[in-house]
């Protein structure tokens, strides 16, 4: 039996084994492993890696002693046995994010997670100058999730030739989709791992509609065989997402919707570790069906982002709208908004029990856009998307709660309102109040009332104030008459827009 060097819990334990080469060992020959750890067993599938290399990764999960052997169809791989113990996380790392509370995510070891994340589509296949920038880029910010593409995209503003083809090149001098090309998924991987370390969720695109190499019609049964070679090969990293596709609905002639379920099913059979799985819409009609109970989350593009609290009690899952539109200056609309209208709608959506995705699409001399290919933030929003990160980490323990029309205390059509435990949020976004009646029971205690500027992320601490003239509307047996709360005590405000406040109460 083969003993391994000790490995930290939710770090990646790897057995190597020199196998036939002969043929094509991605087609002929299989291997798993079982990993036993007391009376449990994982089976984890391996993968070809080329030169006559076989992988077989795992994540531990539980701290001690942990056994494997390994099954395959040949006598060279058959039959091999190993152990290793797993000791305690390193630093900063706290296993992979699953839902919890419904609504809301959080690391293995218990931590809250709240995804800001952005988007770089093809961000792997650019020079690898570009992508160590990148890299540094994203240690500046705040950002803790990445949207990233499997494959390399062929879309305006990204027309460049991939660092490396997907598959390896046959003989006609066109790729061979039965031939994974080692050497690009050894980088991708590597480039998750540094993501990794950065703490940063990696949301990794599986299919998309914009190419021009035929990796979106390879046929159902190589898209399966890939599926099943990128989960084997990419699993074992703890902060791996699986989406499943950005804007599935483009692909519906080549890919229809039984074949995208088989998909998730795919990823069910062989991710040991139920990484999130999620699908992107393209067009605001073509939603999947997220009730389905192997899609984790909603992910979704929508630029409506008032409607999250109507989408969480569709689907029931926490909502991510990873595509609220761009800050940019690009002739598309969905790549044009301002900073301040981008900053606008993480609040509105934070604030209304959802989470929201960032991207950046400024035009440049040689197509170097964010969005696309990573490289520097050029824009102004992301700052701001930091600061509110900030104040949700420091402020919430589970996850907000949003207030509805039926709370009997919020006109929610015009500001957002959101809580957890003893912390309140109030947004009023567009609009100017100077004053506003606050709808709090003043038997909870006393509380600490902030108001915060989420352009010039200011956080100043005011007061309560005679209540506001108000039309009189009040709550009668626990009812809205006429539409309007009956408040607890009321506060001054600077009369512009984009304010929030927020409420602690003080015990």
């Amino acid at each position: 039996m083969d003993r391994q060097s000790p490995i930290a819990q939710w770090d990646i334990f790897e057995a190597a084994f020199q196998g036939p080469a002969a043929g094509n060992p991605y087609l002929d020959v299989t291997i798993e492993a079982v990993f036993s750890f007391g009376n449990r067993d994982v089976r984890v599938p391996g993968f070809y890696d080329g030169e006559g290399i076989f992988r077989v990764r795992f994540m531990p999960d539980a701290q001690g002693e942990w056994r494997y052997r390994t099954i395959a169809n040949v006598s060279e791989l058959d039959g091999r046995t190993g152990s290793f113990a797993c000791g305690g996380p390193r630093a900063g790392m706290h296993g992979p994010v699953h839902v919890r509370d419904k609504f809301h995510f959080a690391h293995a070891d218990g931590k809250p997670y709240f995804p800001f994340g952005t988007t770089c589509y093809a961000w792997t296949h650019q020079p690898l100058a570009m992508q160590a920038q990148t890299l540094a880029t994203l240690k500046d910010t705040r950002f803790n999730k990445l949207r990233m593409g499997v494959f390399p995209k062929d879309y305006i503003y990204n027309q460049n030739e991939p660092l490396y083809p997907a598959f390896e090149t046959g003989a006609d001098g066109k790729e061979d989709f039965d031939r994974p090309n080692a050497t690009m998924f050894r980088h991708f991987e590597n480039q998750v791992g540094a993501l990794r370390e950065l703490g940063v969720e990696a949301d990794i695109i599986i299919f998309h509609p914009y190419d021009r190499w035929g990796y979106c019609d390879m046929g159902a049964e190589r898209d399966f065989r890939y599926l099943r070679y990128l989960v084997a090969r990419l699993a074992a990293y703890a902060n791996v997402w699986w989406s499943l596709a950005n804007e599935y609905d483009f692909l519906l002639d080549c890919k229809p919707i039984a074949q995208w379920d088989r998909y998730f099913h795919i990823i069910e059979e062989n991710d040991p570790y139920r990484h999130l799985k999620s699908i992107h819409n393209g067009e605001a009609t073509m939603n999947f069906d997220h009730r389905k109970p192997w899609v984790d989350h909603v992910c979704i593009q929508n630029w409506d982002v008032k409607r999250t609290a109507e989408w969480r009690e569709a689907w029931g899952k926490p909502i991510v709208n990873d595509e609220p539109e761009y800050e940019g200056d690009i002739p598309r609309p969905w790549g044009n908004i301002s900073a301040i209208e981008l900053v606008h709608r993480f609040w509105v959506t934070i604030m209304r029990g959802g989470y929201a995705g960032h991207g950046e699409t400024f035009m440049h001399p040689e197509d170097l856009l964010w969005w696309a290919k990573g490289g520097e933030l050029r824009g102004e929003s992301w700052k701001r998307i930091g600061f509110l990160r900030d104040l949700i980490e420091a402020d919430v323990k589970h996850g907000l709660t949003p207030f509805t029309p039926q709370d009997g205390r919020w006109v929610f059509s015009r500001v957002s309102g959101a809580s957890d435990g003893d912390v309140t949020y109030l947004y009023f976004g567009e609009h100017q109040p100077a004053a506003w009646a606050v709808g709090l029971p003043m038997e909870d205690g006393d509380y600490e009332i902030d108001l915060i500027d989420i352009w010039a992320m200011t956080i100043e601490r005011i007061g309560k104030a005679p209540l506001p003239a108000s039309p009189g509307l009040r709550q009668r047996n626990g009812a809205i008459v006429g539409g309007e709360p009956e408040a607890a005590f009321g506060i001054h405000l600077p009369g512009k827009p984009y304010q929030a406040v927020r409420i602690r109460v003080r015990k």
